[in-house]
């Protein structure tokens, strides 16, 4: 197997406060899996604006011109989570073998995406950010979440119990996922639905910052 090109997809909300660290974050891990040989010098990282209402694009837009390794893809309004990142996969895929979703703030632990590679390289063509564990969540959360995944079975929906949006996809994933014309996008419903051989990696869940995702939503709940 060639040496893939990866591209990380960073779907952004108003996320000055956390792009330094999570280039520079990336970065690293990028740079590491390239000088070991597990994936080409020509990968990199896409931030995708999703309509930020502060200085996020110019941050964006800045490092892009200096750094290889960081692109940028601006939306024209805030579309929401999702459509932010099927945007950055449709634009990714002509350029790149592989792709990982990942959230802004890097509560999804990024040291796991050398394993999402080694998984790749295994076979797998969609793999899982599973949550390694969910010692920290309150009863609630834990109640809700169980509630969830019940709700989601019942309904027929194939969803992945404690993963999120952090997950790999081959190009041959990423072509066939851009078949779909969901008019209301759920992405952790459709990748499993690809057809292709998927494996779960087990990912800890890092609390570096609160997810600027999570805060306008429940702003616009709170306004209701």
């Amino acid at each position: 197997m060639a040496t893939p090109v990866l591209a990380i997809i960073v779907p952004c909300y108003n996320e000055v406060e956390t792009f330094k660290y999570t280039v520079e974050t990336l970065s690293a891990i990028l740079n590491e899996q390239v000088e070991k040989g597990h994936i080409s010098a020509d990968s990199y990282m896409l931030f995708v604006d999703d309509g930020s209402a502060d200085d996020t694009w110019n941050l964006i837009s800045g490092v892009s011109s200096v750094q290889p390794r960081v692109r940028g893809l601006r939306l024209s309004r805030n579309f929401g989570h999702q459509y932010a990142v099927m945007a950055g996969i449709d634009a990714a895929r002509t350029s790149c073998d592989i792709s990982i979703s990942i959230d802004a703030d890097l509560q999804q632990d990024p040291r796991a995406i050398s394993d999402f590679v080694g998984c790749y390289k295994n076979g797998a063509e969609v793999v899982f950010g599973v949550r390694r564990a969910r010692e920290t969540d309150g009863f609630f959360k834990k109640f809700t979440a169980s509630g969830f995944y019940s709700l989601m079975k019942w309904m027929g929906a194939e969803v992945i119990p404690d993963h999120a949006d952090y997950r790999l996809l081959s190009k041959r994933a990423m072509d066939t996922l851009m078949l779909f014309e969901e008019p209301h996008l759920f992405l952790r419903g459709l990748c499993p639905m690809l057809g292709f051989n998927c494996a779960p990696c087990l990912a800890s869940r890092v609390t570096l910052s609160n997810s600027m995702y999570l805060n306008a939503v429940m702003a616009r709940l709170n306004t209701r």
